[in-house]
């Protein structure tokens, strides 16, 4: 259960003041805020083709491709420049960050905004005669957010595109929201400010109800709610966030070995740390480490949720499993796993027949027509292709009751 009603409103108006005097690139040629840390000292821009963004790059775009960061602010403020110490700092180490909002804007901003700047990035990759083409790693994207930020950060985590996800002084507001842990596959991980931060109980919450196996780490340091971003260079999280995207987008280890075993950089100093499932190869760790994790909590119903046998069946080439992941009262969230035979297939259909009174409300990873009854799901663009015996796992937010579903696949 979420453990402080109070932490929607505080994050909501969490905003980190901006450093007085800091003046965005209008055009290429402007003068603009360069520093950092980093190899590559850098500023911050605007594109007319990416409006109510602030975009962080080195100042001269080095030989290497720049993996991309894409960023929620505090607050979900509309100021791109919220936390320019912090992204200007990652930038100047060889990254495209990418704010929501203008610089010095005003307003508030979606989760949206944060796909609007993966899919900008990746077209100025390819657009030929742009700055950016093929100077971007679009193979390696993270995104990430500070307090209502981190909000918006699991929202789009289920973006195929993304490489890893980084949640900063954030947690989920409600259990009802808990289906985007379920949908997680790819590396999180955690950077909050102790037990004095407002997002602490929830951020613990949330890490008590990761998917089995799924790469996490957890680093609190105990500066509360307002972390370090407008410190010089965006102070201990602004270098511990540098690290981290180093390890997951660039492949450094000596970077990651600060974040995996028992031994670890961050291990026995000021910030206390948890981890589950972590090599610095990104191989599958057979359990988590002994790093004394809470148990996860209870469903909102105060027992635990139910885990019903997976059910399921196929013909013409593809098989298909339900179980429900999750179940409250009024709603539930359920996977569906889609696993070619022995051939390859080039996509899928599954049949899914819901229990009386059973409604789908959102899916993830898979095309639904009908939202009650028997339903037809199909495969994304990106997961229809199947070598043999690969399996692809997509699924679903439900009102009612899930148990009891069945489905049937067959390829297309």
């Amino acid at each position: 259960m979420r453990k402080r009603s109070i932490i929607k409103a505080a994050l909501a108006a969490a905003v980190v003041p901006l450093c007085a005097g800091m003046v965005a690139l209008t055009s290429p040629s402007a003068a603009a805020a360069v520093g950092g840390s980093g190899p590559y000292p850098a500023d911050y821009e605007t594109s007319t083709g990416l409006p109510n963004h602030t975009i962080y790059r080195p100042g001269t775009l080095p030989a290497e491709k720049l993996p991309i960061f894409v960023w929620g602010n505090g607050g979900c403020s509309a100021n791109g420049t919220s936390q320019v110490n912090f992204l200007r700092e990652i930038a100047s180490h060889g990254f495209l960050a990418i704010a929501s909002g203008s610089p010095n804007g005003s307003g508030s901003t979606t989760s949206q905004m944060l796909t609007q700047s993966i899919d900008w990035a990746v077209a100025e990759n390819s657009r030929q005669g742009g700055k950016y083409y093929g100077r971007l790693d679009t193979s390696k994207i993270a995104v990430g957010g500070y307090s209502c930020g981190g909000l918006e950060a699991y929202a789009v985590s289920d973006d195929p595109r993304i490489t890893t996800t980084t949640i900063f002084s954030s947690g989920l507001l409600n259990d009802s929201d808990d289906y985007q842990l379920r949908r997680l596959t790819k590396p999180i991980a955690y950077f909050i400010g102790g037990p004095s931060d407002i997002a602490y109980p929830n951020a613990i919450d949330d890490w008590g109800k990761l998917p089995a196996g799924l790469p996490a780490f957890m680093g609190n340091l105990n500066v509360g709610h307002g972390g370090t971003y407008s410190q010089t260079n965006g102070g201990e999280f602004g270098r511990v966030a540098v690290l981290y995207l180093n390890w997951r987008l660039k492949g450094d280890t000596t970077a990651g070995a600060n974040f995996v075993g028992t031994a670890c950089g961050l291990c026995n100093t000021q910030w206390q740390v948890q981890q589950k499932n972590l090599t610095l190869d990104g191989g599958p760790s057979p359990s988590p480490s002994p790093s004394g994790s809470p148990s996860p909590s209870p469903s909102p119903s105060g027992s635990p949720s139910p885990s019903p046998s997976p059910s399921g069946g196929g013909i013409g080439g593809c098989s298909a499993t339900y179980s429900v992941q999750d179940q409250w009262a009024g709603g539930f969230v359920a996977a569906i796993n889609v696993t070619a035979g022995g051939t390859a297939i080039n996509g899928w259909r599954v049949a899914l027949t819901l229990p009386a009174g059973a409604t789908i409300t959102s899916m993830w990873n898979g095309v639904n027509s009908g939202t009650s009854g028997t339903v037809t799901v199909t495969n994304q663009s990106y997961n229809g292709r199947l070598s043999a015996g690969q399996s692809a796992s997509l699924g679903f937010q439900g009102s009612g009751t899930g148990a009891g579903a069945t489905v049937t696949c067959t390829a297309t």
